[in-house]
C-alpha cells in the first residue's frame, strides 16, 4: 500500500507526557554565522561539520550555528547548495562567507542524455551506493507551527534513528526519543491545534531513497515526465539535476520534484519535492487525518527537502525538512486562518555501535511528540548535544509561550 509523506491532524486539545535520558558530554564548542558573500544574506540550512569526523549541524534562519564535539575542534567544513564548499580555521566565534559556484563546463564536460535513464541508473545502483551497513544515527528534531506570523507551538527532541542495512524497504528502520520538550500557546484564541504523525520518525518515512514505493520504484516514475535542467555543483561535486513531473492521472496526489545525482558516482545527493495541489482533494488526503467536523481545511503547500552526506562513496540520509502551510475555518465564519508548520531534522553524530532500538522504546509512526514530552523548560536542557540553533524570532517565541 502506498505510504503518505505529510500527515497532520487537528485537534482541540493536547496532551502530554515525560521523556528524559543521560546526557552525552560534549565539552568543545565553536560559534558562528555564515552569509553569502555577495549580499551579506544569511544563508539558512548550511551543513556544518568537522573533518574526519561524524559531529554535524546546519545554521538557522539567521544563519547562526553551535557545533559541539567531545574532542578539540581545530576546523569545520561548511557546504550548501550552489555554494563553493569552505574549510575554515575553528574559534570561539567565526564568521563565514561563502561563494557562488559558478557551472563553467568545457566541451568534453557538457552534460547531455536522457533524464529519465539516468534517474532510473541511480535508483537501480542504490544497493550499491547507499549505505549497505546498519547504523545508529544521533538526530535533532524540531516542530514548530505559526498561526498566521505568530507561533503558537514549539516542540523540539534529542533522538536516536536506527538505520538498518538497504533493502529498499524501511520495515526495520526506528527512532527513539532522548530527550523531548513542548512549548504550546496557551491563548484562549488558540483552540485548534496541530499534532504531526511520527515525529523524528519522518527520517524513515520520507527516506525516499529507502522507501522507494513514494516516487521512486518503476510504477511511480511511469507517471512523471523528465526534463534536464542546468548543471549545479553541491559542495565541490557536480550534479545532474533532473525535474520531475506530474505526467499522468493517479488516484493519488503526485509530486513535483527536483532531484540531484551526483555525476561521477551516480547516486542522489538532494531531493526536493511538493505536492501537487492542482486537486485539492487529493492533496488533503495526503496531508490530512482528523479534523473536527465543523472545521474546513484548505491545503496550500506541503513541501520536502532531503539532503545526503557522501562518506567512503556511500550515500546516508543527513537532513529533512518539510514545510505545511494550510488554512482553516469553521462554517458560518467570513475569514480563514492560515498556519505554517516546519518540521526538520539533521544527524548530528553517527554512534560508534550501530544497536537496534529495542521495541518497547520505539517512538511509533502513529505517536504524537506532544504526548511523550513534558511542558517544561531548563536553561541547560540541552547543554550536551548538537542542535539547531532557534533563529532569532523562534527564540521570542519560545520565551512568550513558557510564559
Amino acid at each position: 500500500m502506498r505510504k503518505l509523506l505529510f500527515i497532520i491532524c487537528l485537534l482541540l486539545t493536547w496532551q502530554a507526557a515525560t521523556a528524559q535520558t543521560d546526557s552525552l558530554r560534549l565539552g568543545f564548542m565553536v560559534q558562528g554565522t555564515v552569509v553569502d558573500q555577495a549580499t551579506g544574506r544569511a544563508l539558512e540550512s548550511v551543513h556544518i561539520s568537522i573533518p574526519g569526523r561524524h559531529q554535524a549541524t546546519v545554521t538557522n534562519a539567521d544563519g547562526f550555528f553551535t557545533l559541539k564535539s567531545d574532542q578539540p575542534i581545530r576546523e569545520i567544513i561548511c557546504s550548501y547548495l550552489g555554494y563553493r564548499t569552505r574549510r575554515v580555521k575553528a574559534g570561539d566565534m567565526v564568521n563565514i562567507s561563502l561563494q557562488r559556484e559558478s557551472v563553467q563546463l568545457d566541451e568534453a564536460s557538457i552534460i547531455s542524455g536522457d533524464p529519465r535513464s539516468i534517474v532510473e541508473t541511480a535508483v537501480e545502483r542504490l544497493q550499491d551506493t547507499y549505505c549497505k551497513e546498519p547504523q545508529l544515527l544521533e538526530c535533532f528534531y524540531r516542530e514548530t507551527l505559526r498561526k498566521r506570523s505568530r507561533y503558537t507551538y514549539v516542540a523540539e527532541a534529542v533522538a536516536k534513528l536506527y538505520k538498518s542495512s538497504y533493502s529498499g524497504y524501511i520495515d526495520n528502520d526506528a527512532a527513539a526519543l532522548v530527550k523531548s520538550r513542548v512549548l504550546v500557546s496557551q491563548r484562549r484564541s488558540d483552540t485548534l491545534s496541530v499534532k504531526f504523525q511520527g515525529g523524528p520518525n519522518m527520517a524513515i518515512a520520507m527516506d525516499l531513497l529507502k522507501n522507494r514505493e513514494v516516487l521512486f520504484d518503476s510504477q511511480e516514475l511511469n507517471l512523471y515526465r523528465f526534463e534536464m535542467l542546468p548543471a549545479a555543483y553541491i559542495g565541490d561535486r557536480l550534479q545532474f539535476v533532473v525535474k520531475m513531473s506530474p505526467n499522468a492521472m493517479a488516484d493519488y496526489a503526485l509530486y513535483h520534484c527536483v532531484v540531484y545525482i551526483d555525476r561521477e558516482l551516480l547516486t542522489f545527493t538532494r531531493v526536493e519535492a511538493s505536492l501537487d495541489m492542482a486537486d485539492k482533494s487529493k492533496a488533503t488526503r495526503a496531508m490530512l487525518v482528523s479534523k473536527p467536523f465543523s472545521l474546513r481545511f484548505f491545503p496550500e503547500e506541503s513541501s520536502l527537502v532531503l539532503n545526503y552526506k557522501l562518506e567512503n562513496g556511500k550515500s546516508r540520509l543527513e537532513y529533512c525538512r518539510t514545510t505545511i502551510r494550510f488554512a482553516c475555518d469553521w462554517r458560518k465564519r467570513l475569514f480563514r486562518t492560515h498556519y505554517t508548520a516546519v518540521n526538520e531534522l539533521v544527524v548530528t553524530d553517527v554512534c560508534p555501535e550501530a544497536v537496534p532500538i529495542p521495541r518497547k522504546e520505539r517512538f511509533r509512526s502513529r505517536d504524537f511528540l506532544p504526548e511523550m514530552a513534558a511542558h517544561f523548560y531548563d536553561p541547560a536542557f540541552w547543554a550536551d548535544y548538537n542542535i539547531i540553533e532557534p533563529s532569532e524570532s523562534l527564540e521570542h517565541a519560545i520565551k512568550r509561550l513558557r510564559k
